[in-house]
């Protein structure tokens, strides 16, 4: 199955985060099927730029975002533009 996740990078202390479509077993940092954004919590307000297109094609295909992708997703509105499409 493959899952919307986040995947750390950046330095000790300071995280930033790629938003990833990933096979679901493979681990956190390790290798992913396509980038769709990223998210910096660090700044203020913190940052977050995910392709929506990317995100719609993956949701279409049956991938299942994690939480905290999930809320993102709400965020910049992409989640309720996937539900009604499927309708």
């Amino acid at each position: 199955m493959v899952k919307i996740r986040l995947r750390r990078v950046g330095t000790k202390n300071k995280p930033s985060y790629q938003v990833v479509a990933v096979d679901a077993r493979a681990p956190r940092d390790g290798a992913y099927i396509e980038k769709i954004g990223y998210y910096n919590p660090l700044t203020d307000p913190e940052t977050v730029s995910i392709d929506q297109e990317k995100a719609l094609k993956w949701l279409r295909h049956g991938a299942q975002p994690t939480e905290s992708v999930a809320r993102l997703l709400s965020k910049l509105g992409i989640a309720a533009r996937s539900s009604s499409e499927q309708r």
